[in-house]
């Protein structure tokens, strides 16, 4: 039952990967998927809650932070090390035709740390904000959804790796974001 699901997950990845490159991708997705890219966001992020929340400000960052470094020690030390799965560059199927973008890292696959950090933060952006941000705050899940497809589209993970840290990252960063709304109501505008 495994050996269809791997073989599809080859199959999307060769037509992520190889099918739907383009110059413009080529040249884009390098540079999404780099967490230095992202910055001004995070920067933004940070003085637009500071700005309107004060005190209640600094425990949004702490569990903020607590989300990223949970979803990136369960993804990177617990979940990869417990499945060994190789990357498409190291894989024996797929290195015969990946393109990569990016070098080849020899750690394991799946799941993706990217997929599972940024979908985990889109979760806990999601659910303490959406009282007051209903329009914007959906761009969060986009912004996750561009990044862990550049993942794949660089070489970096199959289709599934992304998925699966997907899901663990939503799973996290809702169970974060519903003790921090608990224990302090969310953020909402005086």
């Amino acid at each position: 039952m495994l050996q269809p699901v791997l073989q599809l997950d080859r199959s999307l990845f060769y037509y992520i990967n190889n099918r739907w490159s383009n110059d413009v991708f080529d040249a884009l997705m390098p540079f999404i998927r780099n967490q230095y890219f992202w910055v001004p966001l995070y920067l933004f992020l940070l003085v637009f809650v500071v700005a309107n929340f004060r005190t209640k400000a600094w425990w949004w960052l702490l569990f903020f932070l607590a989300s990223f470094a949970l979803t990136d020690l369960i993804s990177a030390q617990v979940v990869k090390a417990l499945v060994e799965r190789p990357r498409p560059c190291v894989d024996i199927v797929a290195s015969q035709s990946v393109r990569m973008l990016i070098p080849c890292s020899y750690s394991y696959s799946f799941v993706s740390s990217h997929a599972t950090n940024h979908f985990g933060m889109a979760m806990f952006i999601f659910m303490t904000m959406k009282h007051f941000a209903k329009p914007w705050v959906w761009l969060a899940f986009a912004w996750a959804g561009i990044i862990s497809f550049a993942q794949v589209y660089v070489g970096a993970h199959f289709p599934m790796d992304v998925l699966g840290g997907s899901v663990l990252g939503l799973l996290i960063g809702h169970r974060i974001a519903l003790i921090f709304n608990k224990q302090f109501g969310g953020l909402q505008v005086n």
